[in-house]
């Protein structure tokens, strides 16, 4: 499987359409002036969807809620683009999944807003609301903290 960070969830297009970058001087295609999360695009099979939705549900701490309380506003809120959204059947497993864990699974209608502290994830279908990949400098990094640094492995 390969992944990808990036942007999506937003409603507005940069210029040129295909692209949204991180906070830049110029602040050019600005992926949080363009609406969009941070987020990470993968591969799934489909008979491994609700495997996923497993490996998800426990990234969410106790409350419901990302780990890194740090990270807020609209560019850090959970959010999942399947194809077809709500109206796929992949939803079901994820939805399934998650409302265990008393969390509710939302309708997102493009440039959401965050939902820390809402036991919440947006679910975006991914025909409307595309992936963007981020700079390359995204990709592979450690930590921005001392001691933050990812395993060998991961670089």
């Amino acid at each position: 499987m390969t992944s990808w960070t990036g942007y999506a969830g937003g409603s507005k297009k940069g210029n040129p359409p295909d692209t949204a970058c991180y906070h830049n001087a110029l602040f050019r295609n600005d992926y949080g002036k363009l609406g969009h999360g941070e987020v990470v695009q993968m591969q799934i099979p489909s008979k491994n969807y609700k495997q996923f939705a497993e490996v998800y549900a426990g990234l969410f701490d106790k409350n419901g809620d990302r780990p890194d309380k740090g990270d807020r506003g609209p560019e850090y809120r959970h959010l999942v683009g399947i194809p077809g959204g709500v109206k796929s059947p992949l939803f079901k497993d994820l939805e399934e999944v998650l409302s265990k864990r008393g969390i509710s699974v939302l309708t997102g209608k493009g440039d959401d807003g965050d939902n820390l502290g809402k036991k919440s994830v947006w679910v975006m279908d991914l025909a409307e609301f595309p992936f963007y990949r981020a700079e390359a400098y995204h990709q592979y990094h450690d930590g921005f903290f001392p001691g933050e640094d990812y395993p060998k492995s991961y670089n």
